[in-house]
């Protein structure tokens, strides 16, 4: 159910000297303020995505690199402003200054075949600091580019393809927009559909700003905890992958009484992993624990996000508990508390959310006690086709600190697999592990039972 590669097989990689792939043609020279959903404190990150592919036998004569750059750049003609350097403006307010500079790009070449990486193509790949060349001076959040790709060609004939994203500029959803219109450059397209979309002042605070709702997933909180959950050493962290395919959903499933209704696969497994982690710090009791599951806006009725729109267009509504009814009640009790949290994400929920990034100065999610969860099943990475066909896995590359993301690919069985990377201290892991064997052990269903919320 778990995979994780210690000892990383050895395979020669050469790298050229990176370089800058600037617009295609003239781009406009303007500087672009970006939205107060974009620019909080807890998006000043970057975010790697990483997608392998097979050999096509059709492509012989052709280059993946030199595709890709060249319609790398012709993309970047309509998404010019990733081309340019982010600034910060009065009380950190940040600006996207399109110099037109370019993005990061790194091509390379590695001795060894996809089917002799096997398994290390899914979270968390062992080989990421590889195929993703972390440059020297690029990854900081202000003056820096905004993207570093590298394509890696394989011995087979297949090619890698990863992408680092400073994620104040895009979500999962803008970035797949945009790797949408790279792929219809290299495929022939002269321009890519849907056209972007800037607009970044249509999820701007309003005049005044008001908080109308509690926001648990800003909550300021004492720090001076008591669980190990709220001391996590960065750097003495396991990471590991856990797989979860029909065998174990059914078994979550038969643990949840027909009382609570329809339920996602998403929500099952957050759930469940949420509270495996929470049994696994041995949080006390009484300690305050969340989880907070991002929710996009698009395509809901009334948000008013536009096609096209490659901006952050999610807000993030925690599920809270003690930790004590957490662990003690069964897996539908963490269901119910999110599914509550999602209810939650309303108009009116978004636009408090902007206003508390203004009057509140642009704080960070809540850290302490708060575990984050986004599904990427559906987003569209498994669907990026440079001209090859699709990759054989697309998605996140790693877990980072707190935050996991559900991700789905097809096992050698032709089974749909989601998988779920996690980062825990190794004796945390160990337990994690034990309680989470034990909740997809397979049971009988579960009869009606009383709500518990």
């Amino acid at each position: 159910m778990a995979s994780s590669v210690s000892s990383p097989l050895p395979f020669a990689i050469k790298r050229r000297e990176p370089e800058f792939i600037r617009p295609a043609n003239p781009t406009p020279r303007e500087v672009k303020k970006l939205s107060d959903i974009d620019d909080q404190e807890g998006l000043r990150f970057h975010v790697s995505v990483i997608m392998f592919y097979p050999n096509n036998p059709l492509k012989k004569e052709k280059d993946p690199v030199k595709v890709i750059k060249e319609a790398l750049g012709k993309a970047l003609v309509y998404y010019y402003p990733f081309a340019g350097r982010l600034i910060e403006g009065d009380n950190r307010k940040l600006m996207v200054e399109c110099t037109g500079e370019g993005v990061l790009f790194i091509e390379a070449d590695a001795d060894t075949t996809l089917e002799n990486l096997g398994d290390a193509i899914l979270p968390m790949c062992p080989y990421l600091d590889q195929l993703l060349y972390d440059v020297p001076g690029s990854g900081g959040i202000l003056g820096s580019p905004l993207i570093l790709i590298q394509v890696t060609r394989l011995r087979c004939g297949g090619f890698i393809f990863s992408l680092r994203v400073n994620h104040t500029m895009c979500d999962a959803p803008g970035m797949i927009q945009f790797l949408n219109a790279i792929c219809s450059m290299a495929q022939g397209l002269s321009r890519p559909s849907p056209l972007p979309i800037w607009q970044r002042e249509l999820l701007n605070a309003r005049n005044p700003p008001r908080i109308t709702h509690m926001h648990y997933e800003y909550e300021e909180i004492n720090t001076n905890c008591k669980g190990t959950l709220m001391a996590m050493d960065k750097n003495n962290l396991v990471h590991l992958s856990f797989f979860f395919g029909p065998k174990e959903i059914k078994a979550l499933r038969n643990k949840l009484s027909t009382s609570l209704g329809d339920c996602t696969t998403f929500e099952v497994l957050a759930a469940c992993v949420w509270r495996c982690r929470t049994i696994a710090f041995g949080v006390d009791p009484d300690e305050v624990v969340r989880l907070s599951c991002f929710i996009n806006m698009r395509g809901k009725s009334g948000f008013g996000v536009p096609s096209g729109y490659y901006g952050n267009a999610f807000a993030c509504p925690s599920s809270i508990t003690k930790a004590g009814m957490l662990c003690t009640n069964p897996l539908e009790y963490a269901i119910r508390l999110l599914k509550k949290a999602k209810m939650e994400m309303s108009i009116e929920y978004v636009k408090s959310v902007v206003d508390l990034m203004v009057i509140k100065g642009r704080p960070s999610f809540t850290q302490p006690g708060n575990y984050f969860v986004t599904d990427l099943r559906r987003v569209g990475f498994e669907e990026i086709d440079f001209g090859w066909g699709k990759p054989v896995y697309g998605g996140g590359a790693k877990a980072i600190f707190n935050m996991s993301f559900c991700g789905q690919f097809r096992n050698r069985e032709g089974e749909e697999v989601n998988i779920i990377p996690i980062c825990l201290p190794p004796s945390v892991m160990e337990r994690f592990e034990h309680e989470l064997n034990r909740m997809t052990k397979e049971v009988k269903p579960v009869g009606n039972s009383k709500s518990m919320l």
